[in-house]
Formats: C-alpha cells, structure tokens, sequence
C-alpha cells in the first residue's frame, strides 16, 4: 500500500499526541530546576521610579538593572523611513503596556515565585496611554519613544495609474472598514526552559517555538554569546499560528537567569498572561474609495490602511511586515490596473504586534470582499457575478498584478462558480425571499483570496527584515536496518508535517511512512532552517526532502546495482526493495552492506554514502499562490443581533495535495478561526489602556455549538515551480471567513439598509446597527 503523496495516511504525531505521550515544555523536569514567574507592568504607560526586591529574596529577583549586558531586541529593516524600538527583554526606564516584563523571579516552584513577585515593589509615574491608532497618527499625540518625534514605526506609498481609474469611473464607492485587536490563544502557550550543559559548553533552551534556528541566532545576538555556545529544542508544541515565531523576551530573560544561576530555569505562559500580554494582532482600519465602471469592473483603488503594530517592533519580522502584506496583498486575486496605497505601522501602548495566520491577509480579504459586494450593490448586480468579473481569468495565468504579485497558476473565477454551485445560490435567492415574507432575515455571502506561501529570499529582502530565508536544507538517510532517518530544521506545531514530510521520502523511496523517523525542533541535530512560518512547510521543507530523497534514492539504485549485477537504469525501487527483473535485493541488505559488510561493495563505490542532505527554493522564490472562495449562508435575528451560520461552503486550490486529510483538518480549523475573526473575538480596553477581555469569560472563542458543519472541496492546480506542484495552503482557511460571512449579514440586512463595515459582528454591533437604521426610518418618516 502506497503512503505516498496524496495518500490520507494517518499522522504518525497523533499517537503521543492523544495518549499522553507528548513532551511539551510544561512537561520537561530536570534535577535542581526552578520555576519563574514575571513581574508585569500593572499600567499601559509610565517612567519606572523604582523596581524594590523583598529584602529576604534578593538574589531571587532580577531587573533590568541585574541584565544590563543583554541588548534590547532591536529588529531592524532597511524600508525607508522606518524607526527602530528598544525592546528589552525586563523594562528598563519606561512601561509601554500592560503586561510587559518588569522583573523575573525564580524559586522552586512556580508558586513560591509568584508570591516573591507580589512582593516586588513597582514605583511607576504614569503617562497618558495611547490607544486609538488613528489619533496616535496626530502630531500631538503623546509619544512612546520620545527620540522618534511622533508615533510611526513606518509609513510607505504606493501609487500606479489611480488618476486614469479616478477620470474614467462611472461608480465610485466609499466605505470604512476596521478590524478587532485578537489573541491567538493556541491550546499550549508560550513556554521556556534553559540550562547551561557544562559537558557541551552550551546553553540548552528548551522553547515552545516554530522557529529553533532563528531563536538560536537571537539568542545569541541579544546575549551576546556565541552560537555554537547555544542548542535550541523545540518539543511538541501544542499550537503557534505566528504567535511563536518571533523571538520572546521571555526567553531572554529565563536564559540570562539559567547562566547566572547555574540551575535549569522554566517559565509557562498561563492563560491570563496571554490574554493581557499576547493580545498582540489583527487590528487593521481601512478607508477605501473604490472606482468602477457601470457593470462594476473595477478600474482602480486608492486605500488608507493603519495598522496598530503596539509598543515594540519584534524579531526578527518587525513591525512593518503586517502593513507591508496589507499593501501588498490588497489587491488580492483581482485584476484592475489603478491602485494607490499609504499605510501606517502606528505604535501604541499595546503588546507588540505579531504576525497571525493570514498575516494581514484577514484584514485586506474582509475589506476587498465588502468592497466588492457594496459595488455589486451599487450597479444593482449578483455580487457573486461581479466578483467573477473582476477576478484575474485563468487564461491570464501567469499574471503579475499591479503590486507584482506573481500568480503562478489557477482558476479563480472557476473557485467562485464552484462555491455557487456548493451553496446553490439560484435556489437559495427565492428562499431568501420567502423567509422574508415570514419575518425571518436569510442572507448569502462570497470571499474570495490567494493565499502567497512559502515567500522567497527576494520577498522577504524587499520587506527589509533584519533576516532573510534561503535554501531550505533537509537531510535523508538509510538506516542499516532499511528503515529512513528525516531531518528538517523546521517544524511541527499541529500542521502533521511529521507525517507529510515522511510521506514525501516514502513518494521517493517506497518505504512505508511507518519505517521513516522524522526528526525536527532541535539546532542541534538538523540542518538549517528558518522555520515554520507563511506557510511554508510542504513547499520549502517538503521540496528539500524530496530532492534529498532523490538523490538518495540514486544511490541506493547504485548500491543495489552492484549487488544484482545489473546497470543502475535498470533497478526500481518498489516497497522497500531493489528491483531488477525478477531479482531483488532489501534495503536492509543494501543498508548492511553499506555499514556493516563495505567487503560486498566494489573499490570504486561511491563514498557519498547513504545520508543526503540538499537545499532547495523553488525556481521563482516570490511565492506560490493558493486561492479559494468561501460561500457562508447566515440568518440574522434583528431583535436580539444574533448570527446563524446555516451553510458554509469552501472550494479551495491549493496544487498537489500531499494528504487530503491533514488539509482538510488544517483547512476546517482555519476557518473556525476566521468565524471567531467575523463573529466573536475582541481585545477591550478601557480609556487608560487596562484590558478589559484577560479572561476566557471575557474574550470569546467560538466552540463547536458556533461552528458550522464545513462543506469543503478541492481542485489541484499543480504550481510550475515547485517540487511535485506544490503549495502552502496552512493559513488559507483563517483567511475569508470574515468576508463572507459579512457579506452574507450585509445581504440578510439590506431590506433594512443596514451594512455593517466592523468586525467581530457581535450581537450588540448587530443589534445597534438595526437600531440605528429603524431609528433612522423613523426619523424620515
């Protein structure tokens, strides 16, 4: 039996990870360990006076003052204009959010440190907080960093033919959009675990992370210690989706204390923590004017896009990466010739921004699909058919789009037939019409979106990160015993990658997934990479296992050669052996003779041996583009605000699948994400920067009472530039939610000409709107 690509072969994880087996952070117990636990700013603003230790634990508790040869997290980027921060990783002279680390205290366990921090005495002359975005743009706003003269990390322009799509527009279309501050809550949080290995020289983090390699250069770089004095371990992480893929303060902190001490030091996020300290993305304002001709073909955009990027920019993807991706990304699948953009990294006194499946995409998918839909209505069309209209034809492919994006392939007008034809909207328009006739309000909503994934070395040295990915390395071997040994230096966080990675060996080699061991996570023992991020797992990491299975599957076809007495051309490999007519000879014997019996091979054997490690980019490193459409249905109760998900339909593209099951999953959580996005999830604050939301009672996730039963189908479009025609499909389902699902609440609502242009569309958004419009009505008449 196959298990090799496109085989829905179960994950090898899931056994440890369901019965209990699996080590996460929170797991890991070494002798003479200590907890830590965080003195955090109780205030979003304030000059720090003074940071008093209890007098009986003053060698328990460290500040700024004790670490003063860390340097502050300073993530740099060559765009024009843009301002560094200095992130340290306990706050030295000011506190710029509630939440930020203040000081670090260590005992036994992690209630003796708490109670040491409540007794950590903070002295803060508070300043007034800023909190609103758009006001922060106003030149005399209060200022975080004093030294930068306002509150802007970066500002950048975009202008291409918007004057010619202004002069020839029949319709133009207004609107305002914005998006909530979000958590990303995954089921594990942050956590850190260190210890200096005297054997070794080295310091040992263990760290719930999606990047070990470039936690281990920032380590080293803030620290001020030299890499090959520093392994980083990634266990089983228990979820990241970008909120571990950025360099932690805290693993800094815990760091220094493990070297200072001389003991293993560990530090667990709670929950609390979280939702204060980590309420770090999503937050978007939009203002659109949209220019189309009469049947709504748009000729051109010109947006305003602010980011809310918090305190500090972080490594090593800065704050300008967020509003980089909106700009970019704006335009999305559509093709029209006119778009002028400016967008705004604005700091305020939030956690730092960090980047969150879809990476900006969220926010420019909601405002792109409601701009769509207010131009349909606006020509008195089927959104649904405009939307095809305007989205780039599939005989254009390649298509470079007016920000140079570069689509490599699909159908994307074909992905919003098929969500048309999924959720039967010619049946559903007489439906909708009937249950107004009995008071109830249905309404239908499209999003369509391309998903770039696995961005190249060109796409991130344009953003000017302070660190740019290259050839991705993995490294495959033949066991002895004929099994195969995997190493890739990223890793896997909940996306199955241990089971496609093995899948994608097994297409090269035709052992089964179950004889293919797959190591990642740790620096120490696999080859370099950046990590898991942009979705890029099954493109980069997955491209390099294939050509390093290759190339060992070459060899193998050289040593079974010489054992059957054949050429090389005319061995098969097939289920774990060597094939030459009706002779064959095991991978086991092939592995034995290579280690164990080098007497059977000739004196001219190929000393490369059985172990390949190869890097790999795709031959155009811009990225490769994956799309798709979503159709919700929804009825909205106007008396009370209430949204019904009845039907959700996705037809997604996302080139070879490499096992239908694990997307399916990854595509079914996605999407419950992006319904928490349009539905649900919200980080308050109040007017002096206290959150308001830093409980589960208080900020709302949806759960399986919320969810919709997902209909899901796919169509392969292998991508030309990639190894087996694939691509990244990972965020892809967080992506379109919230326009559909909008949209559709947009079309329940239009008899009472309400449209809501916010999100989460939360009962009482829901409900005031209504009231707004009846009260409105009223007013008129």
């Amino acid at each position: 039996m196959s298990t090799g690509i496109g085989e829905r072969v179960p994950r090898k994880e899931d056994k440890r990870l369901l019965n209990g087996q699996a080590k996460f952070v929170g797991d890991l117990k070494f002798p003479r360990q200590w907890e830590a636990a965080f003195v955090r700013s109780p205030i979003a603003h304030g000059r720090i006076r003074a940071v008093t230790k209890p007098d009986d634990a003053t060698d328990r508790v460290f500040t700024a003052a004790d670490l003063a040869d860390v340097l502050p997290i300073q993530a740099e980027s060559s765009l024009p204009g843009y301002k560094g921060s200095d992130f340290y990783p306990l706050a030295r002279d000011k506190v710029r959010f509630v939440g930020e680390c203040v000081a670090i205290c260590i005992a036994p366990t992690r209630a003796e440190a708490e109670d040491i921090a409540e007794r950590v005495a903070l002295d803060l002359d508070p300043l007034p907080p800023v909190m609103d975005a758009i006001l922060a743009r106003d030149p005399d706003s209060t200022l975080l960093h004093e030294n930068w003269g306002d509150n802007l990390f970066v500002t950048t322009h975009f202008n291409e033919g918007i004057d010619a799509a202004r002069a020839a527009a029949d319709v133009v279309i207004e609107r305002e959009y914005s998006t909530a501050r979000q958590c990303m809550t995954p089921m594990e949080g942050k956590g850190t675990l260190s210890y200096w290995d005297d054997k070794t020289g080295q310091l040992v983090v263990y760290t719930s992370t999606q990047v070990p390699h470039l936690i281990r250069s920032g380590i080293s770089q803030f620290l001020q210690i030299d890499q090959g004095e520093v392994r980083v371990i990634a266990p089983d992480v228990g979820g990241g989706f970008g909120y571990k893929c950025v360099l932690q303060p805290e693993e800094l902190s815990v760091s220094w204390v493990a070297r200072k001490t001389g003991r293993p030091i560990r530090w667990t996020e709670d929950r609390r923590e979280h939702l204060v300290a980590g309420a770090n993305t999503r937050q978007h304002h939009y203002r659109i004017t949209a220019y189309a001709d009469k049947r709504g073909r748009i000729l051109g955009v010109d947006a305003d896009i602010t980011v809310d990027v918090g305190a500090f920019s972080v490594w090593p993807f800065t704050a300008c990466l967020e509003a980089a991706q909106a700009g970019g990304n704006l335009p999305g699948p559509y093709a029209f010739p006119g778009y002028r953009c400016t967008t705004y990294s604005v700091a305020t006194n939030k956690p730092p921004f960090t980047p969150y499946r879809g990476v900006a995409r969220p926010g420019v998918c909601f405002a792109m699909e409601l701009t769509i839909d207010a131009v349909a209505r606006a020509v008195d069309r089927e959104p649904a058919e405009v939307r095809k209209e305007n989205l780039v034809p599939a005989e254009a492919m390649p298509f470079t789009n007016v920000t140079k994006k570069f689509y490599d392939s699909g159908d994307y007008p074909g992905s919003v037939t098929e969500a048309q034809k999924a959720i039967d909207l010619a049946a559903f328009r007489p439906r909708q019409e009937q249950a107004l006739a009995e008071g109830k309000y249905l309404g239908i909503g499209f999003s369509t979106f391309t998903e770039q994934s696995a961005h190249g070395t060109k796409v991130f040295a344009a953003w000017g990160l302070p660190l740019v990915p290259g050839y991705e390395q993995a490294m495959v071997k033949l066991t002895p015993s004929g099994s195969v040994e995997v190493r890739s230096g990223n890793h896997s966080f909940g996306q199955g990658l241990e089971t496609t990675l093995a899948q994608v060996a097994s297409e090269w080699l035709t052992v089964p997934v179950e004889r293919i061991a797959v190591t990642m996570g740790d620096t120490g023992m696999t080859p370099y990479s950046t990590g898991a991020y942009a979705s890029r797992g099954m493109v980069m990491a997955g491209g390099a296992v294939s050509k390093a299975a290759e190339v060992l599957a070459g060899r193998i076809r050289k040593h079974a050669a010489h054992l059957l007495q054949c050429q090389p051309d005319d061995v098969t490999l097939k289920d774990g052996h060597a094939h030459a007519g009706a002779a064959s000879v095991s991978f086991a014997d092939i592995g034995r003779a290579w280690y164990l019996r080098p007497d059977q091979l000739p004196d001219d054997v190929d000393t490369a041996g059985l172990e390949v490690t190869e890097g790999y980019k795709p031959e155009i490193d811009s990225g490769v583009f994956t799309y798709a459409t979503h159709a919700a249905i929804v009825e909205v109760d106007i008396d009370t605000g209430h949204v019904e998900i009845l039907d959700y339909v996705v037809f997604e593209d996302c080139g070879r699948r490499v096992n239908p099951m694990i997307l399916e999953g990854q595509t079914y959580g996605g999407a419950a994400q992006g319904i928490g996005t349009a539905l649900f999830e919200e980080v308050l604050y109040d007017a002096n920067g206290q959150p308001l939301t830093s409980t589960l009672a208080d900020y709302i996730l949806p759960g399986p009472a919320e969810l919709p039963n997902f209909r899901l189908s796919h169509k392969e479009t292998l991508s030309p530039y990639t190894r087996h025609g694939m691509k990244g499909v990972g965020e892809g389902g967080a992506i379109a939610p919230g326009g559909a699902i909008i949209n559709a609440v947009n079309d329940a609502l239009r008899p009472l000409e309400v449209e809501l242009n916010q999100i989460p569309a939360t009962p009482a958004r829901v409900l005031g709107a209504v009231l707004k419009a009846r009260a409105a009505e009223g007013t008129a008449s």
